[in-house]
């Protein structure tokens, strides 16, 4: 079981809500994105280091369960990890959190593809790569 969780934090602006008042849901998406990627700058892996690699990571699916809407001025947390790899892809799941009452807004997961850029082909996944997600401390996202 892999047990590195990172946290991101959000706070809910303006542009954010939709005609109903609440957080549109292609909101959850762009969030889900940005935690990811900041996951992947605090391992080690930004933009640079897989260029290096000649190879980037593309969504091939999202799954979203929306619990409880989200409103504007609402500090939220974005709790990510990896959960698992395969040879040329991962999960990532996350937990979408309201910071006043701890109540789970979301959850979420997203299959994201490993690809080869310069021939648009799935590629493995580097060893040192699957290594940066798995190691660190247990977190706890009570």
């Amino acid at each position: 079981m892999l047990t590195n969780i990172y946290h991101h934090k959000i706070d809910v602006v303006t542009d954010d809500i939709d005609l109903q008042g609440h957080v549109n849901n292609l909101v959850y998406l762009k969030w889900m994105q940005d935690a990811a990627v900041a996951h992947s700058l605090e391992k080690g892996w930004g933009h640079d280091e897989y260029g290096k690699l000649g190879c980037s990571w593309v969504v091939r699916a999202h799954q979203i369960e929306y619990r409880y809407p989200a409103f504007e001025n609402d500090q939220l947390e974005v709790v990510t990890w990896v959960d698992s790899f395969r040879r040329a892809s991962c999960v990532r799941k996350y937990e979408i959190l309201r910071m006043r009452d701890q109540k789970i807004l979301a959850v979420a997961q997203t299959n994201w593809a490993f690809v080869d850029l310069e021939k648009r082909m799935p590629a493995r996944v580097p060893q040192e790569v699957i290594e940066a997600f798995k190691s660190g401390p247990m977190a706890q996202t009570s």
